[in-house]
């Protein structure tokens, strides 16, 4: 099945990305903390390899917020 948590910070993280872009109705504000907190909480309950990809998905948030 995979990581739950894993799952739900890349889906958080997507829908940032979306807001950021007007693809979404979402508060992009609110998006980015929702995209964060699903990192947070998934990178301490991750595999090594999911860690990597985590990495990953925060750099794209990154890339939203600066």
């Amino acid at each position: 099945m995979g990581n739950p948590l894993f799952q739900k910070a890349r889906e958080a993280v997507m829908m940032a990305k979306q807001a950021a872009n007007g693809q979404s109705p979402v508060n992009l504000r609110h998006a980015i903390e929702t995209a964060k907190n699903a990192l947070s909480s998934a990178y301490a309950n991750s595999t090594t390899a999911e860690q990597a990809q985590l990495r990953q998905f925060q750099e794209e948030l990154d890339k939203i917020t600066h």
